[in-house]
């Protein structure tokens, strides 16, 4: 698990471990907060990073919703949900960069795939 994640927030692990050990704990913490499972939180996640268009936010969850149980499918419906709100240009990115996770995990949304 610990080779999923991307070489900067290992480097930062590495240097600031209780501040990350913080930032992890809050993370689980707030998950535990309610009632929704952990693939849904993923997806909630997901469409805040896509907000912030943030790239790594959302290779992060798109890994971390496909472990949790999530489908491509899934998650390309949760994306294109977005369009309306968080704009077409941020969406159309989005699809990027969970394709990259996809291909990394040879998992290939049949409809979005060229």
């Amino acid at each position: 698990m610990e080779n999923d994640y991307p070489q900067n927030f290992l480097r930062l692990k590495d240097r600031y471990p209780d501040l990350i050990s913080a930032y992890e704990s809050a993370g689980m913490q707030a998950r535990k907060a309610g009632p929704l499972d952990e693939k849904t939180s993923h997806l909630v996640q997901l469409a805040a990073c896509v907000a912030l268009r943030s790239e790594g936010g959302v290779h992060s969850h798109v890994r971390r919703s496909l472990q949790a149980g999530s489908t491509p499918e899934d998650i390309c419906h949760s994306l294109v949900l977005l369009i309306s709100t968080a704009g077409f240009p941020a969406v159309a990115a989005a699809f990027s960069w969970a394709q990259d996770i996809f291909d990394m995990e040879n998992r290939i949304h049949p409809t979005f795939r060229v």
